[in-house]
């Protein structure tokens, strides 16, 4: 049996606007998060330990990592070196220069020739010496449409007709490499990718050139003992029959809020051929929690809001505020109170969201079906419009003058036809007053 730790999607160096500098050690305290959530795995590898190390692609958000944060990356792994446990370290779409040419950030560890460092940045099947006896690793990295194809070679198609060929095509270059295997050795298929039925993380925000989907029909193989896959930062098994496992162990840490709700952590996998027992293990990774809330209707708002934040344990946190007010409830917001109480947090931000006036439902009393003398009707409105409360009484005497000045120019009507006319002039006079108001 042969023990084997699965973990992916480090991107170790994002999320630094979630952080802030440290002063003893002068580094970001995202970056730390990162490092700490790495040694963790690391630690459990020394601790089994484990016979093999393999890393599903995306160490860092792009291919050009400042030293300080390839130093940190570096560190953790030469435990590994210096443990004598060999490591197979996928390249990414986010460890690909230039969206696939020119190299990739990883391939310094070969380069530099590290012992037990095996970088899988072409489709090849890797033979490695463990201590529990051989294993075979196919590795799969981030493929683009120009890795598989020219540019001649999809003029004139479809989207779907050059997806189609590209499945084709990597169908026969993967089919090549089964055929050289083993098959009385355990074999692992550790592809960067996306399967076709696989949900998404936050990578759909972060994607670094376009891939294409791979048919989950493609992974499924018998010559396959285990598929690790990286790319997808939610943790999630697409083989239900577990025959092979397909496991995607999801990132190490929360890249930003579209994570605050899925675990992290990585995969330990106990290997034989035709047989694979695999469990996640959860990380302390850094709680990121958003704290919403609407006081547009709320008689005491700032008192709502900090309800509203009472019901979270915010302590070094990363949290987000989002509260919606009206624009008179601005200046009734005591934002150094806000600010003192989620100080405990480790970081935070506070985002007020002015609610839209310009739906407002109609007063009751001032529909067509009433009869209303404008004045009423206007007091009926003012009194239905708390942000119009300190005008109130100058707009009922600008009212009272406007209507005194029809009065000079409107002819006397007698009778019944007298009392239907002022009726309709009445709620003319409304509706027109209404309607003016609300482009105040």
């Amino acid at each position: 049996m042969i023990k084997i730790l699965h973990l992916s999607d480090i991107h170790m160096g994002s999320g630094f606007s979630h952080g802030r500098i440290n002063p003893e050690t002068g580094l970001n305290t995202r970056l730390e998060d990162f490092v700490k959530t790495l040694s963790h795995c690391i630690d459990q590898a020394l601790t089994e330990p484990v016979d093999l190390v393999i890393f599903g692609g995306d160490a860092f958000p792009d291919a050009t990592p400042p030293p300080y944060v390839q130093e940190a990356f570096a560190g953790q792994f030469r435990r590994l070196v210096d443990a004598h446990i060999p490591t197979v370290l996928l390249v990414g779409n986010h460890d690909q220069h230039s969206q696939g040419q020119g190299g990739a950030s990883l391939c310094i560890y070969r380069t530099l020739g590290v012992p037990g460092i095996v970088v899988g940045d072409t489709l090849r099947t890797h033979h490695i010496h463990t201590r529990n006896g051989l294993i075979q690793v196919i590795t799969l990295p981030w493929l683009t449409r120009s890795t598989l194809m020219t540019r001649q070679e999809t003029e004139g198609l479809s989207l779907s007709e050059v997806h189609q060929l590209l499945v084709e095509r990597l169908q026969v270059v993967l089919e090549a490499e089964i055929r050289r295997l083993d098959p009385n050795v355990p074999t692992i298929l550790l592809g960067h990718l996306m399967a076709d039925n696989a949900s998404f993380g936050a990578e759909r925000f972060l994607a670094v050139g376009k891939g294409f989907t791979i048919p989950l029909s493609m992974l499924v193989r018998p010559c396959f003992d285990y598929v690790a896959l990286g790319h997808v930062h939610r943790h999630q098994s697409l083989n239900k029959s577990n025959n092979p496992p397909v496991i995607y162990p999801g990132s190490i840490e929360r890249v930003d809020f579209s994570e605050e709700k899925e675990e992290k952590g990585y995969v330990m996998v106990e290997l034989e051929r035709f047989s694979a027992k695999w469990e996640f293990n959860p990380l302390p990774a850094r709680v990121f929690h958003t704290i919403e809330v609407d006081v547009s209707k709320a008689e005491d708002p700032q008192a709502a809001i900090m309800k509203a934040i009472a019901k979270y344990n915010i302590d070094d946190a990363v949290i987000r505020l989002i509260y919606k007010l009206r624009s008179e409830q601005l200046d009734i917001i005591d934002n150094a109170a806000l600010h003192k109480l989620l100080t405990p947090a480790h970081t935070y931000t506070i985002q007020p969201e002015l609610v839209s006036q310009l739906a407002r439902p109609r007063v009751p009393e001032l529909s067509a079906s009433n009869s209303i003398d404008p004045i009423e009707a206007l007091r009926t409105y003012l009194n239905n419009r708390e942000d119009l409360k300190d005008i109130a009484t100058s707009m009922l005497e600008a009212a009272h003058k406007l209507l005194a000045v029809d009065e000079d120019w409107v002819e006397p009507i007698s009778g019944e036809e007298n009392s239907n006319q002022i009726n309709q002039v009445t709620l003319d006079n409304a509706d027109n007053t209404e309607h003016q108001l609300r482009l105040i």
